[in-house]
């Protein structure tokens, strides 16, 4: 068994697609669209065979903040440097960093970003050290 994919609300899929593209390499499907129900996304797959699937639709409501639910998707993106290397890049290009680069207490080496919708998302390691 495993995850086949994971959905996230958006409201600008063209800005999401883009940014995961650009840092995660990610490959776009081709626009979905339900023209009665007005709903559109995208499948974006990564290297690894998971996917993230972009989602949105008229009048979605505000994120709020430490909600229950989905808290924030974890990148592996190699080595302790590459960690460094994709939070410096990031940050440069002006999405906020919110921890790190750090080992935490559970033994990953992270940092916390924020995607260009607010969604956090760890940069880590590809194993636990």
């Amino acid at each position: 068994m495993h995850i086949e994919h994971l959905a996230v609300w958006t409201k600008d899929l063209e800005k999401m697609r883009t940014f995961y593209e650009k840092y995660f390499h990610a490959t776009s499907s081709e626009r979905y669209r339900n023209p009665k129900t007005q709903f559109q996304s995208y499948f974006l797959s990564f290297d690894s065979g998971s996917r993230l699937e972009l989602t949105t639709k008229p009048h979605l409501a505000n994120r709020v903040t430490d909600h229950l639910g989905y808290a924030h998707l974890a990148m592996a993106v190699g080595t302790k440097q590459e960690v460094d290397r994709f939070t410096d890049q990031l940050v440069q290009d002006g999405y906020p960093l919110l921890s790190g680069p750090r080992t935490t207490g559970d033994g990953y080496y992270e940092a916390v970003i924020q995607d260009p919708e607010g969604n956090l998302i760890e940069l880590t390691t590809d194993l636990v050290d």
